[in-house]
């Protein structure tokens, strides 16, 4: 498990270096900040078109094989990102980087491979650590390397920075990982009939539970993924600030995701339950999301970073591990892969939406709306997670109406 931290925390270095440049790399091409938006989501898309096939491809031949390929085509697309001349060559890198980002869904894949339903929240709690730590360095080193003043950032440098750290990966799993996924279990998943994207969904929806997840899950990210595309753009219009300060304020994102993720999620899921845990989480965001817009001075918004940060970071390991937890051993990798596409859509529509707000009616207005969204979704996850708990409770009281209602044994009866 410390191998596959060690990989995905390098690699997420490598993606966290770019975040904080691309909505002035664009600005820096003359876009405007909807087209901003959409240069962002444009991964996301690639990311939705592709992890489904990762997923399958990862049961079929196993988990290793499909990082070491889509690592390697990180490093290209980075590579390929510092050359960049014009919005529309942004638009086909990030495309590209999206179709080969193989590596997030598959190392929940091996998370499920190598833990047991008791510790499974912990473990893709684990894989979320390393997201936040790579956002701590990621972030904080782009940001130093391009600068603070956007009209002469430097843009290319932390892409080659970032490329580099996706071979370092590429090169660790091939000389360090092992593969998680018995053969046994991967023959077993060749044997069954092939399945298109929309029948997938279609299986995955209609398993009891697994469709609210989803669905949770999605909207989670929405709005997430539209604060983490406009933030750059309303920090310089209500701050002044440019790719370092940004960077900073990411790194400190990262901070406070590695803590929760890294070592108080287990403790956490223990106490709570994965249900309350996003109950928790989606008010924790809406709560955020809404102080965003009065943040007019540090401190202020460093507290809505800390309250967004600590709700993302509790209700995406806890819907991860639902999941995961209601998926047969065989349908692991699918069923992440089907999830993994479900918030990477989110991440398509929710910059998307979020720049067009940003745009039309004012910097403010995606966090307003954010905030509705997640007291939406605070309001289901409350509902399921009582209507889980009164079906429990059904269960028991037909249990023990049945005991009471059994005939006595005749203690008196002669002994043969």
């Amino acid at each position: 498990m410390f191998i596959l931290f060690l990989i995905v925390f390098i690699d997420l270095v490598g993606f966290g270096i770019v975040i904080p440049l691309l909505p002035f790399y664009g600005e820096h091409f003359q876009a405007g900040p909807f087209l901003v938006a959409l240069m962002m989501a444009s991964y996301s898309l690639g990311q939705f078109i592709a992890a489904p096939f990762w997923g399958r491809l990862s049961d079929k031949i196993g988990r290793r094989p499909v990082l070491i390929v889509s690592l390697f085509g990180a490093s290209v697309s980075y590579v390929s990102l510092g050359f960049a001349t014009t919005i529309t060559m942004l638009f086909a890198v990030r495309l590209f980087s999206g179709l080969m980002a193989g590596n997030i869904s598959t190392a929940f894949a091996y998370i499920a491979d190598i833990t047991t339903p008791e510790n499974r929240a912990k473990g893709m709690g684990l894989v979320g650590a390393a997201f936040g730590l790579g956002f701590i360095a990621g972030p904080a080193i782009g940001g130093l390397l391009a600068g603070p003043d956007p009209l002469t950032a430097d843009y290319q440098t932390p892409a080659f920075a970032a490329a580099g750290l996706s071979f370092l990966a590429f090169a660790l799993t091939i000389a360090l990982l092992k593969e998680s996924l018995p053969e046994n279990v991967r023959a077993e998943r060749e044997s069954r009939p092939k399945q298109n994207r929309f029948k997938q969904f279609k299986e995955a929806i209609s398993r009891p539970g697994i469709g609210l997840l989803i669905t949770l899950s999605f909207l989670a990210t929405f709005v997430f993924a539209g604060m983490e595309t406009t933030f750059a753009m309303w920090s310089h219009r209500q701050f002044g600030w440019g790719p370092q300060q940004n960077g900073y304020l990411f790194a400190f994102i990262g901070i406070i995701a590695a803590i929760i993720q890294g070592g108080a999620i287990g403790h956490l899921t223990k106490r709570f339950g994965e249900a309350n845990l996003i109950v928790q989480g989606a008010v924790a965001l809406a709560i955020g999301m809404a102080l965003v817009p009065f943040s007019h001075n540090l401190p202020l918004l460093l507290l809505a970073m800390v309250v967004i940060a600590y709700g993302f970071s509790i209700i995406n390991p806890a819907l991860n591990s639902l999941i995961s937890l209601r998926t047969v051993a065989t349908d692991q990798g699918q069923m992440m892969g089907v999830a993994r596409s479900a918030t990477t859509m989110a991440r398509v529509v929710g910059p998307a939406w979020a720049g067009i707000l940003f745009a039309q009616l004012g910097k403010e207005w995606p966090y307003y709306a954010g905030t509705v969204v997640m007291l939406v979704v605070a309001y289901f996850a409350l509902r399921s997670s009582a209507d889980n708990d009164a079906a429990k409770k059904s269960v028991l009281d037909k249990a023990k109406k049945a005991s009471l209602e059994k005939e006595p044994e005749d203690l008196t009866a002669p002994i043969d």
